[in-house]
């Protein structure tokens, strides 16, 4: 069976809707009921949930847009800055490098200390957001992930698998093949080594690797300047050593950080261990999450067709019912926001094989609020 898509739309470019409130809809009140009482036990802070799908095959970034929303959030905060503490709930594998320095920096125009609160997965970006906070408050089952960039644009190499596409290039990739060059196979001469560049440069584009190199200076000076929100110029030297760690000395992208590696070996001393009542509410949070987005269940377009549509597949194709997916969130007490997505799959007899093609059809995918 072959998935393809066939209509795409970024979620940078989605619309507002607002829905009236469902009174059905219990998942919403029990989730406001646990962030009323995290907000208690963590000593009457204002929690803000910001959640991105992590569901395979329908996974989504952190961007730009979310800020925004994030934004309308902190307007419903009534007190003056200084009396305010934001917890900021985040679950995602990252995303847009230039939204932690926004977003962290936007709650601090209405907080005076702000928090991360990591139930499970904060990589890439959403690391970089930790950084940016006074305390990082670690789940037992919260991880961390290296701020090394995958980049990609038009100068990479095409994806084999899809020539619309391109490979995305890992920084370390890149720093791992002059590093093997050099300590593996002992190579320091200098025309020795012009030559192993020039191998690498014609398999990737000399742009491409400028691309490489612009990103990872990007990424570092982010980070650099996201800990300089909370610690001194007389900490500059530990600040080169979390950065290094975190973009350097990890060597692969999906390493995951737990807490006592985040504290003992990056050297993050704003990491701490959340109470015995903090952990529990922190996880049941998370799992609210994690039913309505599905994680756990990877989205499988073809097996879903078989699910839904049971009939025999007519020669010009079938169309399944029209089926929704939740692709983030963004939540307060007094405010949810969530990515909404509408599409249909089309499944038509496969020419060679004689299975099924199924491809998913996107309908409606935006931002609505509740």
């Amino acid at each position: 069976m072959v998935v393809g898509l066939l209509e795409t739309q970024s979620l940078s470019k989605l619309n507002n809707v607002t829905l009236g409130k469902n009174p059905q809809n219990m998942s919403k009140a029990e989730r406001v009921a646990i962030i009323e009482k995290l907000q208690k036990e963590r000593g009457d802070t204002h929690l803000i949930s910001y959640i991105t799908s992590t569901r395979a095959n329908l996974e989504v970034e952190m961007a730009m847009d979310a800020v925004r929303l994030i934004y309308e959030h902190l307007l419903l905060i009534k007190k003056p800055r200084a009396e305010v503490s934001v917890d900021l709930f985040i679950h995602s594998n990252g995303g847009d490098g230039t939204v932690p320095w926004r977003l962290v920096t936007l709650i601090r125009e209405y907080a005076s200390k702000l928090s991360v609160l990591v139930p499970y997965k904060a990589f890439s970006a959403a690391t970089l957001t930790a950084l940016g906070a006074d305390k990082i408050v670690m789940h037992p089952m919260g991880m961390l992930g290296p701020t090394d960039p995958t980049v990609a644009n038009r100068f990479n190499p095409p994806d084999p698998n899809n020539p619309n596409s391109y490979l995305g290039i890992s920084v370390e990739d890149v720093t791992a093949y002059i590093a093997l060059i050099k300590e593996d196979a002992g190579i320091h001469h200098e025309d020795e080594l012009v030559e192993a560049f020039k191998i690498l440069a014609e398999k990737v584009h000399p742009l491409a690797l400028g691309n490489v190199k612009r990103s990872l200076s990007q990424s570092r000076m982010m980070a650099r300047k996201l800990l300089a929100l909370h610690m001194g110029s007389a900490d500059a030297h530990k600040i080169d050593e979390i950065v290094d760690s975190l973009t350097s000395k990890l060597y692969y992208h999906g390493h995951p950080i737990n807490r006592q590696e985040a504290a003992e070996q990056v050297g993050l001393s704003t990491v701490e261990q959340p109470t015995a009542a903090v952990e529990d509410l922190m996880w049941q949070l998370y799992l609210q999450y994690e039913s309505e987005i599905k994680m756990e269940q990877p989205f499988m377009a073809a097996i879903e067709f078989t699910s839904q549509f049971t009939s025999k597949v007519a020669a010009g194709g079938s169309l399944a019912p029209v089926t929704t997916a939740k692709l983030a969130f963004i939540e307060s007490v007094g405010r949810t926001d969530y990515v909404n997505m509408e599409y249909q799959l089309l499944g038509r007899p496969h020419p060679d094989t004689g299975g099924t093609q199924v491809n998913q059809i996107l309908r409606q995918q935006s931002w609505q609020t509740e």
